[in-house]
């Protein structure tokens, strides 16, 4: 496939930034995005393009598209991948907390797909490549906020995929496993300010962490997992939907075939909640 211009959010660490390193080695043009642009200081030096851009930045996104249009003539393909997980039970989260949680993991990306459509619908080709996960198929315990964004996120893509199509437009939905990242940590921050005093489950926090660390158990590595999406996907006709990493096709197949009460008791065990 010939060279092609690639904007990635979120590339500061994890998936974002393995994908901003496979997609370079690829020979594509990368231009990476994080909020904290002294982050990219390592993929600038070895000659990737770097914005800062935080996605929940109206004004922000639009001038960074406009800036890297001006500078590139075109995006090509638009990795929606920044994002994070809101973790804990769902009868303590308070209001705000969801509303950044799906403003993050569901209306940024949408967002940022309306930005860069125009251009891809003017040259009849382009791809939007939205970061969902299993965890959009099947909903654990204490990341019930986490799941549902990521559920939204992929049906957001069903519909893309069939409204762009006719406009040469592909849409790709990425629904990772188990990949080494920082996801646990970040995860880990937020549970002290989520968790109240006289929360039902103060007894289980430590479950409520293991919940927070399990994406993070027998884990892909971040690279391995972006080598093997930009090979799957960099093709005339990629697949609507790719599984990659540890789990990816484990814990989809549990929701599809086991009976509800059976998939809880296992889920409700593995996190301590009996």
């Amino acid at each position: 496939m010939s060279k092609k211009i690639i904007f990635i959010t979120g590339c500061s660490t994890g998936i974002g930034r393995a994908l901003a390193e496979a997609f370079h080695q690829s020979g594509h043009r990368v231009i990476a995005t994080a909020r904290n642009v002294e982050s990219l200081s390592a993929l600038q030096e070895k000659g990737m393009g770097t914005h800062a851009l935080d996605v929940n930045n109206k004004d922000q996104v639009v001038q960074v598209i406009q800036t890297v249009l001006a500078q590139e003539k075109t995006i090509d393909v638009l990795v929606n991948n920044a994002g994070y997980a809101l973790i804990g039970p769902m009868v303590d989260l308070p209001e705000n907390e969801l509303m950044a949680q799906f403003q993050t993991n569901v209306f940024a990306p949408l967002f940022l797909t309306q930005q860069v459509a125009p251009i891809m619908k003017k040259q009849q080709s382009g791809m939007i490549v939205n970061m969902g996960s299993i965890s959009g198929i099947t909903t654990t315990p204490f990341s019930g906020a986490y799941c549902a964004t990521k559920a939204a996120l992929h049906a957001i893509s069903d519909a893309l995929r069939m409204e762009l199509g006719i406009f040469g437009i592909k849409v790709v939905t990425v629904q990772p496993g188990k990949i080494e990242s920082d996801f646990s940590e970040s995860a880990k921050k937020i549970i002290p300010r989520i968790l109240p005093p006289d929360s039902w489950y103060q007894s289980m926090e430590g479950a409520i962490i293991a919940r927070a660390e399990a994406s993070q158990v027998d884990a892909t590595p971040a690279g391995e997992f972006a080598q093997k999406l930009v090979s799957g996907i960099m093709v005339e006709t990629p697949p609507e939907i790719i599984r990659i990493g540890n789990s990816s096709t484990t814990i989809p197949l549990m929701k599809k075939w086991l009976p509800t009460r059976i998939l809880d008791k296992i889920l409700k065990k593995k996190f301590g909640l009996t």
